[in-house]
């Protein structure tokens, strides 16, 4: 009988107890030397390897471990560095390629946005006129690492050009042709030396085929793929997409390439759809991405194995690959230290190294029948039925989303003469987006807390002189609006996940957001209730040290649904309102306790939005509708706040001011204030912020930076709604570099307001 081949498309960097984030770290604070350094990343990339070899992988990628990004890795190896590093050619140093992803002393960082729809960020790369060149070969390098150390066969990975061109920028879209070109030429001679060197699979990523695709584009794709194909020479090519369904399924399979890879999770109706119109062509090898490479629930596997069986009366088994629906980086590493969970939840669970038993599980069952792995089957289904028939997964609060109010009692203009009166704050009013530095000395207070060697009281004390210092810090730097800091938040999601009905959290269920930034994602299990107030202690207490405004900080609802793994069982939309009722009696708690100038972020709204536009709209009808929902019972003398990431603002412009918020902050220096010429065409007439430094780098950058990006968004939009702020949260940022920023800030507000005149006139 024909052989089912199992295959995986990324594994996660971080290591079991985040390994590849304390090396990183280590080395950045010069703890550790570059030397030991590259030692230990390549001890924690051959364990990975080892661990996908050990599970039973056929195909196991190499290519997809990285020191930071693998976008980044993609533009250093053609040699694409910002002119502002000092590149002059040949192999990038480690230093500028930190520099490029963190910043320098003279060079800001490069810009950071959102990979597709998920929370992983990746580095944008600039091609302004750039001349590409191949500096080095690194995905060779590591195949032959892999071969030389573990004896193993990998399957080099690479990001398809088209994919990496589309998630670049500096260019104008009539030099797309020509650049694709260019690059084309390059992964031409890349392809050439791995099928020397012997390489049997080469993976090349292209999940922005799964987006909208015009016609001249596949044409340009058809042309890459030829001469891709050429070069490679007796390697087989796999194109890999994901993330959704392609809409130009006809195309894609037409291309020259042994085997073309299938989102059968998130893209199922459309590519099953699209297989029983267009066959699947006889020489090529189908990549079933079966196994959910973004959620941490465990599969029905019988369902998974009837999907098999679907595909295998249209593709023979000799020609079908198993595989995750995407790289497994999206999930943590594994499940085994859950120990703590109940039990029933626990068994449900599987992350990457789940994943991949499933996978083995699969392809044997595939290979040699279901009734020889019948006990397995049996645990998977006992414990995928056990989670589906518990009490706290039953579905409640059915959609009565329509007859709630999610309006506020008046509109902005008349709360803005109304919040003019209340404040009396200056124009251009200066502010942060709501955390301060967490320290060492703040880690260790709160694991001394939640071990028991420190009383409530003790942590309590604790978090009031942290929050006393700051508020001191802030009055003394100038600021207009205040924060209490975050102190008690290890998270902005987990936080207030720990409080709400219907979350639990793991021990080590860590993900990678950027660079070393890691994620603790909460699992959301069960129906969302509101407990008791999570918030008003610490915000009532900041509030009582000044006279100055200090905002009260919430994650919005749909914030929360989207950086917590998600129960499935249930539309996602449902689960989003139940966090919205909650978040609203949050926010009632606080006005209760006299707090009236209350921020909610949703910096992840525009991450969620489908990557088909004709999904758009459903998604941003409820996810709009769960923001006003959590904000509309508010007096009408509350300002709201909000807070957004960076990322294609203008495509739903509509969208954010239908939010009704009073004041919106956006991240927009690593765009190096791109984001303004939105606002030269769509306009805002609401309180807006952008921020005017990048909180994700050490950097410190000048006033004059800042100066300059306040007076060219003033050019579009009115003095007297824009607020000062920086770009994100400061929690990751160090004490010293957080004070002289803001100060900086402060100053360079000060500055336009003398350029104004309006020193002292009131603003929003």
């Amino acid at each position: 009988m024909p052989r089912v081949l199992s295959s995986n498309l990324g594994y996660p960097r971080l290591g079991e107890q985040r390994e590849w984030k304390k090396t990183l770290e280590s080395y950045w604070s010069g703890k550790s030397d570059k030397a030991t350094f590259l030692d230990t990343m390549k001890s924690l990339r051959l364990d990975h390897l080892r661990k996908q070899q050990q599970a039973g992988v056929d195909l196991i990628p190499v290519g997809d471990f990285s020191y930071y990004d693998h976008v980044l890795d993609t533009a250093v190896t053609f040699g694409l560095v910002p002119s502002r590093f000092g590149y002059t050619g040949g192999e990038v140093s480690l230093e500028q390629y930190f520099g490029i992803a963190r910043g320098t002393k003279d060079a800001a960082a490069g810009e950071m946005t959102k990979w597709f729809n998920t929370n992983y960020h990746y580095i944008v790369p600039e091609l302004n006129n750039l001349t590409p060149q191949l500096t080095e070969n690194r995905v060779l390098k590591l195949y032959l690492e892999a071969k030389q150390e573990l004896g193993l066969e990998g399957k080099p990975v690479l990001l398809g050009p088209y994919t990496f061109l589309k998630l670049s920028k500096g260019y104008d879209s009539s030099e797309f042709a020509g650049w694709l070109n260019k690059l084309v030429l390059l992964y031409a001679q890349v392809l050439s030396e791995l099928n020397q060197a012997g390489a049997n699979w080469i993976q090349i990523d292209e999940p922005s085929l799964a987006l909208d695709v015009s016609a001249d584009e596949w044409t340009l794709v058809q042309e890459a793929y030829t001469r891709l194909n050429e070069a490679s020479g007796n390697s087989n090519l796999l194109l890999q997409t994901y993330f959704e369904g392609v809409d130009g399924f006809g195309k894609l399979i037409d291309l020259p390439v042994q085997g073309i890879g299938l989102d059968f999770v998130y893209g199922l109706e459309q590519n099953l759809n699209a297989l029983d119109d267009w066959g699947f062509p006889e020489d090529k090898v189908i990549g079933v991405g079966l196994i959910d490479g973004r959620n941490v629930w465990r599969s029905n596997l019988e369902e998974k194995l009837g999907l098999i069986n679907v595909i295998a009366q249209t593709v023979s088994r000799d020609r079908i690959l198993l595989q995750p629906s995407c790289s497994l980086q999206f999930v943590p590493v594994t499940s085994r230290h859950e120990t703590a969970l109940e039990p029933v939840l626990q068994s449900a669970l599987a992350f990457a190294d789940e994943k991949l038993a499933e996978l083995a599980l699969l392809t044997r069952a595939a290979n040699i029948g279901g009734a020889a792995v019948q006990t397995e089957l049996d645990q998977s289904r006992k414990a995928v039925s056990q989670l589906a028939g518990s009490d706290w997964r039953s579905p409640q609060h059915p959609d009565q989303v329509a007859n709630e109010n999610d309006t506020r009692n008046v509109p902005f203009e008349e709360r803005r003469s109304l919040h003019d009166e209340k404040w009396k704050l200056p124009v251009l009013p200066t502010t942060t987006i709501g955390s301060f530095p967490q320290t060492v000395e703040v880690r260790r207070a709160r694991r001394l807390w939640r071990t028991g060697e420190w009383t409530p009281e003790q942590y309590e004390q604790f978090i009031q002189q942290e929050i006393r210092e700051w508020i001191q810090i802030q009055e003394e730097l100038g600021l207009d609006v205040l924060v209490h800091g975050e102190f008690e938040r290890t998270d902005m999601v987990e936080f207030f996940g720990e409080q709400l009905d219907g979350f639990a959290f793991t021990k080590n269920g860590w993900v990678q957001s950027y660079g070393s930034r890691c994620v603790k994602p909460p699992i959301i299990y069960g129906n969302v209730n509101f407990v008791e107030p999570m918030t008003v202690k610490e915000t009532k207490y900041a509030q009582s040290l000044t006279s100055k405004p200090v905002k009260g900080m919430l994650t919005g609802p749909v914030t929360i649904l989207n950086w917590s793994f998600v129960r499935d069982d249930i539309p996602r939309s449902q689960v989003s309102y139940q966090i919205a009722r909650a978040i609203s009696d949050e926010i009632l708690a606080l006005e209760a306790a006299g707090i009236e100038m209350i921020q909610v972020d949703e910096p992840a709204l525009r991450e969620g939005l489908p990557l088909k536009r004709s999904k758009w709209q459903e998604y941003l009808d409820w996810a709009v509708g769960s923001f006003r929902l959590s904000t509309a019972a508010v007096k009408e003398t509350t300002q709201i706040h909000t807070h957004m990431c960076y990322s294609e603002f203008h495509d739903i412009i509509d969208a954010i001011k239908a939010m009704d918020a009073d004041v919106i902050s956006i991240e927009t220096s690593r765009s190096h204030g791109e984001l303004i010429s939105s606002f030269e065409v769509h306009g805002y007439d609401k309180g807006i912020g952008l921020g005017v430094y990048d909180i994700h780098s050490p950097r410190v950058p000048g006033k004059e930076e800042m100066v300059q990006l306040i007076e060219r968004a003033l050019r579009v939009l009115d003095p007297k709604l824009f607020w000062i702020n920086p770009d994100c949260g400061l929690k990751t940022r160090a004490h010293p570099e957080t004070v002289a920023a803001l100060k900086l800030m402060v100053e360079a507000a000060q500055d336009i307001r003398r350029q104004l005149g309006q020193e002292t006139k009131v603003g929003v």
